[in-house]
């Protein structure tokens, strides 16, 4: 899979993007990364690219030239058919299903946009969608397109250690991750659950699936009314819930 960030900060996200499991997929081949930063397409002696917006007000906002140029060459690079994906606030939330989405698709441009914003005429004729990794904002849109490299490459065949990782973290089944334990067994008179020193698999799994819906109740409630349950994860719902009480 083909990543292409633009950006006006590629160290930025080539120092970042080379570290852990990112970094190593790219060390295997496994993903690659190109940077494009929009100040190799300007065409003044200032390498300008922003300017002060129409109708007045704060701000700077990026042009839509040195942009339009970049991902021009991005496809170019890699295929006319990549998906090009402005980050921005205004855009629609990341999800794990999005995410496993975009991970089908050979190429995908990142642009991280700056100030005040960028020309709209930029969004509308040279991107395919808008993506927001929250409801707050950020100074540029690198970390967010980082978050979304990394979060796409984990979920590629062969980047992970144990290929079962991914499916068992939190929201790839609409649920948040059961809690983890490791060695020692005890710390400060806290013990590990009796049920995961048992052996008993089944009895183990049907554990997780209880916590993992009592941690969903108690903490992102919004995503069980999402999800249509089981009569037996209804069951393990119920239990959690007479238990904490």
């Amino acid at each position: 899979m083909r990543f292409d960030v633009v950006t006006l900060f590629p160290e930025m996200v080539t120092a970042a993007a080379g570290c852990g499991v990112t970094g190593r997929a790219i060390e295997r081949n496994i993903v690659s990364l190109s940077v494009w930063n929009p100040r190799d397409y300007t065409r003044d002696r200032h390498k300008t690219v922003d300017d002060r917006p129409y109708g007045g007000g704060p701000g700077m906002v990026m042009k839509y030239q040195p942009l339009h140029e970049a991902v021009h060459d991005a496809k170019q690079a890699g295929s006319k058919t990549a998906k090009v994906v402005y980050l921005s606030p205004q855009g629609k939330p990341i999800t794990q299903v999005l995410l496993s989405e975009a991970s089908k698709t050979s190429q995908i441009i990142l642009v991280a946009g700056r100030y005040e914003g960028i020309d709209e005429r930029f969004v509308e004729m040279d991107c395919d969608e808008e993506w927001s990794i929250g409801d707050y904002v950020i100074s540029g849109g690198e970390l967010a397109a980082l978050i979304v490299i990394d979060a796409v490459t984990r979920l590629l065949p062969g980047v992970l250690g144990d290929e079962d990782s991914a499916l068992q973290d939190s929201y790839s089944d609409g649920l948040l991750d059961c809690p983890h334990y490791t060695r020692p067994e005890q710390i400060d008179g806290h013990s590990v659950p009796e049920v995961l020193l048992g052996g008993n698999h089944a009895d183990i799994e049907r554990w997780r699936m209880k916590q993992a819906l009592g941690r969903t109740w108690q903490r992102r409630p919004d995503l069980l009314k999402k999800k249509n349950l089981s009569a037996e994860q209804e069951n393990l719902l119920k239990e959690f819930i007479v238990e904490l009480v």
